[in-house]
């Protein structure tokens, strides 16, 4: 049984036998960007998930689905207009050849056609090209046509930051701009789904706010008991939760010790669930821009894993982002499979 929500309790252990503790997790230097390494090398082992590309009109986002089909993450359906492709594909000596196209006008239409493939079964997986990601969101939520699901549409930050062991989460730092408690809920669940898909072993949750104690004056401490206490009832599932955490002593033992907290989260929380966009947003490019972290992004929530990529990402962290759809992709056909 997953133990959630474990009660806090006064320490018994100096600041000095936690860093003891978890000095190995603590002075562990992976070199930079293993883990997004290993998430592809993972990924390569299952079968190649089919992915339409909405609008892969420029170098980065057409080499970025080739290179990923290279590696056998993805089978990319170009969805665009074909003369534009082609000339970005002739222009830096791109190989399309074999790769199918469907026909489009514009961006606009490029999306509608791309989750209009997903509809039809014929795309596992759905990746934003060189069109606007409000584009391409828009498309995915229409009423009629679109690829919504009961869950709420959410996005994953899966952070690679170099002297840390393992693959970060932080969620949501760009769909959903201020989320309610009731959002909150599918937000965590996505979050720990993909968690699980991507092989971490344990979940461990953080709902961060400014400090690790309740205070009704501000709204997320709240929110971040709620969550916890749902997460006893058994409303959320899957995941160790522990909230209100700040930052310092979610992620640094040493940290939680100074703070007299103890709970299997405190100090080695793996998913960090943030409490609006601005922060989320904050977090993950302080560590991409000061801490050097490479960032995949995935939307969750639709039908399929949506991989949204920004101009400004390495070709590893397009890599690390086609390979965690894949992986999410295999996950939900297991479910499916299972049920």
């Amino acid at each position: 049984m997953i133990q959630v929500n474990a009660p806090r309790t006064v320490m018994q252990h100096s600041a000095t036998d936690m860093d003891n503790q978890y000095s190995h997790s603590l002075h562990v230097r992976p070199r930079a960007h293993d883990k997004y390494l290993r998430l592809i090398e993972t990924a390569k082992k299952l079968p190649p998930v089919t992915t339409a590309v909405a609008h892969p009109c420029d170098e980065v986002s057409l080499g970025g689905a080739i290179e990923a089909r290279k590696l056998g993450l993805i089978e990319p359906i170009l969805v665009g207009p074909p003369a534009r492709i082609r000339d970005v594909a002739a222009r830096y000596g791109l190989d399309i050849t074999d790769l199918p196209i469907v026909e489009s006008a514009h961006s606009h239409d490029s999306a509608a056609k791309a989750v209009a493939l997903v509809r039809e079964a014929k795309a596992g997986a759905l990746m934003k090209g060189s069109l606007h990601t409000d584009e391409l969101m828009a498309a995915v939520i229409a009423r009629d046509t679109g690829i919504r699901t009961e869950r709420r549409i959410s996005h994953c930050f899966v952070m690679d930051v170099p002297g840390h062991l393992d693959p970060l989460i932080i969620t949501d730092a760009a769909v959903n701009i201020a989320p309610t408690l009731e959002d909150k809920i599918d937000i965590v669940q996505n979050a720990i789904d993909l968690a699980h898909a991507v092989g971490y072993p344990e979940v461990r949750v953080a709902i961060l706010s400014a400090m690790e104690t309740v205070n009704p004056k501000i709204l997320s401490t709240i929110e971040a008991a709620a969550l916890c206490k749902m997460a006893d009832r058994g409303q959320i599932t899957g995941a160790v939760l522990d909230g209100p955490l700040a930052l310092d002593n979610a992620i640094c033992p040493k940290a939680a010790a100074i703070k007299h907290i103890v709970s299997p989260v405190a100090g080695r929380a793996n998913l960090l669930v943030v409490p609006d966009l601005e922060a989320g947003n904050m977090l993950a490019k302080s560590l991409s821009f000061l801490a050097g972290a490479d960032t995949a992004g995935i939307v969750l929530g639709a039908r399929v894993p949506i991989i949204l990529t920004s101009r400004a990402d390495s070709l590893l962290a397009r890599q690390a982002s086609c390979a965690i759809a894949s992986m999410v992709a295999a996950a939900r056909l297991r479910r499916t499979a299972a049920t």
